[in-house]
């Protein structure tokens, strides 16, 4: 079983945030009106590490018309009393005080966290019920999905995660178990696998028809450690997992997390921040092959920030993500997909 806030006491496996050096890249807004629902964020307060409320409004406000956000599990403000499987109900509670914030208006138009994907350990089978049930009135029915921290690979070169994880967690019956309930209250499953860990999410998600699965950071290509050796052969691998993934009418797919060590691109080593030109480029291959094979409208961009930030301001990504739009003809109907509705339906939101 999962335990609430389990952690490691190793470093960040994330990029450090630098304002100074990505201020030294600062770029005019692309097509600023297209709407655009950011699916994909965290807030966290840890040591050397913080990215509170003001700090995503910062962001947020810096050009482009970010409509709303959906805040993501990251462990973040668990409660430290009652029974350990309630924890995480502090994270969205946490979540919610942010959203309350965005409401108000005072911060400028985003919904801040319109959509909070909580933290509910499935592990706990049929006893994670009344943990959904107050996670969502805890959440003022902003609760839109859950996710838990899964990312697992026999190479300790490859880390994006300081919870601690197994394999074969997906496997899990009692996992599996504990999903199948998110269908009775219309919560979707994020999962952040690695492509190596994708055939595990293909069975989960069969076995879960009722549920929408959202794979998460293009499925995890890893190009680090010993498959950055194999790199070559690790793009075949990921494609063919994550067409049949495709196959699923249930899935979707986050097109984001770029700026995360574990895919390889290595920004942070760089003189200069990247630019969008830059980072088209170099998200084309995964950005081309998802939309290929899963449609524009069961496809969404996301910023994963802040873990994003240590590589790319939010600015900057965007900017990519349109470029790469404009680079491949794309119909107003399918950049509407990409940047908003696939977001809306896949979490059910209504702003």
């Amino acid at each position: 079983m999962q335990t609430a806030g389990a952690a490691k006491t190793t470093a960040s496996p994330h990029a450090a945030v630098r304002p100074e050096w990505l201020a030294l890249r600062r770029e005019e807004i692309i097509e600023p009106e297209l709407r655009i629902v950011d699916p994909h964020h965290h807030l966290w307060d840890r040591p050397g590490a913080r990215y509170l409320p003001l700090d995503l409004v910062e962001d947020v406000n810096s050009g482009h018309r970010i409509a709303a956000t959906v805040y993501v599990q990251s462990r973040s403000m668990l409660r430290t009393h009652g029974e350990p499987a309630f924890a995480p109900l502090g994270e969205v509670e946490f979540a919610n005080g942010a959203a309350a914030m965005g409401s108000s208006g005072v911060y400028g138009e985003t919904r801040l966290c319109a959509g909070i994907v909580g933290g509910a350990d499935l592990a706990l089978g049929d006893a994670v019920l009344p943990v959904l049930e107050a996670m969502l009135t805890v959440s003022s029915g902003r609760l839109c999905g859950i996710r838990n921290a899964v990312a697992w690979h026999p190479d300790p070169a490859v880390g994006s995660t300081t919870a601690r994880t197994v394999p074969g967690m997906l496997c899990n019956p009692a996992f599996v178990r504990g999903a199948s309930y998110l269908a009775r209250f219309g919560l979707a499953l994020d999962v952040w696998a690695y492509h190596t860990q994708l055939d595990d999410v293909y069975a989960l998600a069969r076995s879960i028809p009722e549920v929408t699965v959202v794979i998460d950071h293009f499925g995890g290509p890893v190009g680090v450690g010993s498959d950055k050796v194999a790199r070559s052969g690790m793009p075949a691998h990921w494609r063919k997992a994550m067409q049949r993934l495709a196959g699923l009418p249930n899935t979707r797919v986050k097109l984001g997390g770029a700026g995360m060590p574990v895919l390889g691109f290595g920004f942070d080593r760089e003189e200069m921040p990247p630019a969008s030109q830059v980072l088209a480029q170099v998200m084309r291959p995964y950005v081309e092959m998802c939309v290929e094979d899963f449609g524009a409208a069961r496809c969404m961009f996301e910023s994963n920030f802040p873990v994003d930030k240590g590589m790319f301001s939010y600015h900057v990504i965007w900017n990519a993500f349109k470029r790469l739009m404009q680079g491949q003809g794309a119909s107003q109907e399918e950049k509407n997909a990409l940047f908003s509705a696939t977001a809306l339906e896949t979490y059910r939101l209504a702003i």
